[in-house]
């Protein structure tokens, strides 16, 4: 007799791994009252502590990361075309100086 594949919400796993968190009640009777693993339990608290600062992360200070490296990345992309140009100019310069 197999048992068939149970899937969670996100909801119903945060809610059980913060009782887990909190340490009112045993892993074991968590477990035994959602009718799940306690290494499943495990498992989810462990990643909801290591996840939690997450929550706290500014989201205009990811954008302005974000934004520093569009710049970074137009310069250097410039700057390649820039070079480009002049490396053309040169191989036609010496081309025509008989320069090779």
């Amino acid at each position: 007799m197999s048992r068939k594949r149970r899937t969670h919400s996100p909801e119903f796993k945060a809610r059980v791994a913060l009782e887990a968190l909190k340490g009112i009640k045993l892993i074991h009777q968590i477990a035994s009252e959602n009718e799940i693993h306690p290494i499943q339990v495990s498992q989810w608290k462990k990643e909801l502590q290591e996840r939690m600062a997450e929550l706290f992360v500014r989201k205009n200070a990811h954008s302005k990361e974000s934004e520093q490296e569009k710049k970074h990345v137009e310069r250097l992309e410039r700057k390649v075309g820039q070079l480009t140009v002049e490396l053309d100019w040169l191989s036609k310069k010496s081309k025509e100086l008989g320069i090779e």
